[in-house]
């Protein structure tokens, strides 16, 4: 969340950049000072109060040894009334500091001054494009007929076990799933990245700590019972390991990686750009995660972004970079770019990573703190992004590497999977 010295610093640019993101902040902004204003009174008066009472009660001992019995007992009465009022000073405090809390907690972060005006997907700027546009016969066949052609992957099963968005893998298209994984975890390693095993559930600190809740709690799994939540992405289990933990200038920068499963409820998602793995409730996706300091975070900002086009270059997938405009952006990052690979059978776009960096954001909700040369505490930049998701990345896969003898494999991939193409 913002800090409250951003805000109290220029309340004006915040109201201004918040607009970017097509968020009013006027009301909250306001109501913050005003809250602020209220607790550094509240807190003044605790404060006399307090060295009042260590007065009194130093004064209640000298009366008794002077035989002063009356004005000792006046003093003991003065000060039951002082902390009588000193309690209510103490409630209001809490209570200013909570209110406070709640408004930072549904506040969006502050997109940074390169983030372009825009209010929907149609704003996005195409910052970069690459790789080689595959030409395919106009009988191509999109993936989820593919998938059914060479039995790889099996979309009614899914349906019949648990329900729509399940897929079930099957033979080839399992060894295909597991080969990309892989070698996703095997480039992190070889970019200096230390793999993580997270956790699939996490708990309510968790999904606050990374900003999912309050914002994302209807697109996400509630286990009700435990109080759990199924984890949309291991950004979020992979980025709390750091919460409430103060780094040494030397641990930074942090690099992890992690494979999960991610569980969305994608609720409200209909229609014919949800068909096959385009858009899924349990998909594969392999997470790279920094904890940075925050005059580097942009510069590793750029080398996440070079590491997952890398990827997409080594698959031989064509790609283009998308700098997101402030309509389009997540709630809680500073700055994102999307990478999206072209499905030539379905004729469009498909987003396989978002890279973002938070600034210090997630740091404030998460109190992941390093401790600089001086000594002195300051929050971390903290970032990630998908290196990849999977599901979109295996439909343009299969669209795209189709002949009429099969479907091709990558050559990166033939050591994992064990065959050169799926017939």
């Amino acid at each position: 969340m913002l800090t409250l010295q951003q805000i109290k610093t220029s309340p004006e640019r915040v109201v201004e950049r918040l607009a970017v993101k097509g968020f009013d902040g006027k009301e909250a902004i306001a109501r913050i000072l005003e809250l602020d204003n209220r607790r550094r009174e509240l807190q003044l008066k605790n404060d006399n109060q307090a060295a009042q009472l260590k007065q009194l009660a130093a004064s209640i001992g000298a009366l008794m040894k002077q035989g002063k019995a009356d004005e000792a007992q006046e003093a003991k009465a003065t000060v039951a009334a002082l902390k009588e009022e000193q309690k209510s000073y103490a409630e209001g405090l809490a209570a200013a500091e909570e209110e406070i809390h709640q408004l930072l907690l549904n506040i969006p972060n502050l997109p940074c001054d390169a983030v372009p005006e825009g209010k929907t997907a149609a704003d996005n700027v195409v910052e970069k494009t690459g790789g080689p546009m595959p030409n395919l016969p106009e009988d191509a066949l999109p993936h989820w007929e593919l998938a059914k052609k060479y039995n790889i992957i099996d979309f009614d099963l899914g349906v019949k076990i648990t329900g729509a968005g399940f897929p079930v893998y099957v033979g080839k298209g399992a060894r295909l799933q597991r080969a990309l994984i892989q070698f996703f975890l095997d480039e992190a390693g070889k970019a200096g990245y230390l793999e993580i095993q997270p956790p699939y559930v996490v708990n309510e600190a968790s999904g606050y700590g990374t900003g999912q809740l309050p914002d994302k709690e209807g697109q996400m799994y509630h286990c009700n019972l435990d109080n759990l939540y199924l984890i949309p992405t291991a950004e979020v289990p992979v980025t709390n390991l750091y919460r409430d933990v103060i780094l040494t200038d030397a641990q930074l920068p942090i690099k992890n990686c992690a494979y999960s499963a991610c569980f969305r409820r994608e609720a409200g998602s209909y229609g014919k750009d949800v068909r096959g793995l385009n858009r899924l409730h349990q998909f594969d996706k392999v997470e790279i995660v920094r904890i940075e300091k925050p005059e580097n975070s942009y510069a590793a900002l750029e080398e996440m972004k070079d590491h997952v086009q890398g990827l997409l270059e080594k698959l031989g997938l064509p790609w283009h970079i998308l700098r997101l405009c402030g309509g389009d952006m997540s709630f809680t990052s500073a700055i994102t770019f999307d990478f999206e690979v072209f499905s030539a059978a379905q004729k469009r776009w498909l987003e396989v990573s978002s890279v973002s960096n938070f600034e210090t954001y997630q740091a404030n909700r998460l109190k992941c703190r390093y401790r600089d040369e001086n000594k002195k505490t300051q929050l971390c930049h903290t970032l990630n992004g998908s290196a990849l998701a999977l599901p979109r990345i295996m439909a343009a896969l299969l669209e795209n590497n189709q002949t009429p003898e099969g479907i091709v494999v990558p050559e990166c991939l033939r050591k994992y999977t064990g065959f050169d193409i799926i017939d």
